[in-house]
């Protein structure tokens, strides 16, 4: 039985499973169109950045060996910024109906590489919720550090704004099932040819019983046309069969 597959064959299998495989492409995005935009709640982002410095009078300068202690703090900022201390009153101060570790998991804190700016980063299925407990984050935040540092010089750099939608990005997703809903099909089409033992030529008999093939019947019409006019095939037997 010969193993092999020539990519004449591919072609052809491709061609005789086309509308499969286009249906089953078609399915994967329209599923994925229909969850994205009924199924899966939308997340809003909304951020800010603060800069945390200690306090300086006019006439004292910036010294290197303070500016590498204040970046060496900034850990201990984000972590201070995510704590109870300063996300219980955000929630007072928002109303919010959630405790601070929820709070929390809406909430990520980094900073700039080598620098002493803090973003802050909030996500909510609410946009104007985002924007607002961000912006709480950050007043609190610097009116709180004061007393648990001694720190008193925080800058807010950006406000937040009006949340954006980050997730669920439909077209993003609707492409990606297009290309899933693909090759799904295109392996579909190849598994239902693999799995079809039937013989529909000369070559497949051939093939199976690794003989040669001596001759083949040419398909009968069931109309046989003899000197321009049509001759029924029963009809000819019957007659046969009473005379």
């Amino acid at each position: 039985m010969k193993e092999t597959i020539s990519l004449k064959e591919l072609f052809q299998t491709l061609k005789k499973r086309l509308l499969l495989i286009i249906i089953i492409t078609a399915i994967f995005p329209a599923i994925s169109g229909i969850i994205s935009y009924f199924f899966l709640t939308p997340i809003y982002q909304s951020s800010t950045q603060i800069l945390v410095n200690q306090s300086k009078n006019e006439k004292q300068i910036y010294s290197p060996i303070e500016v590498q202690t204040n970046l060496q703090l900034i850990n201990t900022y984000n972590v201070i910024i995510k704590s109870p201390a300063i996300l219980d009153k955000v929630i007072q101060k928002e109303n919010l109906e959630m405790s601070s570790g929820g709070l929390n998991k809406l909430i990520s804190v980094s900073s700039e590489q080598d620098s002493q700016v803090v973003n802050i980063t909030v996500q909510h299925e609410n946009p104007q919720k985002a924007k607002n407990i961000a912006n709480a984050i950050a007043t609190t935040f610097q009116s709180e550090i004061k007393s648990i540092m001694n720190v008193d010089n925080v800058s807010i750099l950006t406000k937040a704004e009006l949340g954006s939608l980050i997730k669920p990005n439909p077209i993003s997703n609707m492409i990606i099932a297009l290309i899933v809903g693909l090759i799904v099909g295109v392996g579909v089409a190849f598994l239902i040819e693999y799995l079809d033992n039937t013989l529909k030529k000369e070559q497949d008999i051939e093939d199976e019983l690794a003989l040669p093939v001596l001759g083949a019947i040419t398909i009968i019409n069931g109309d046989i046309k003899k000197k321009g006019s049509k001759i029924n095939i029963n009809e000819t037997r019957g007659d046969s069969i009473g005379s």
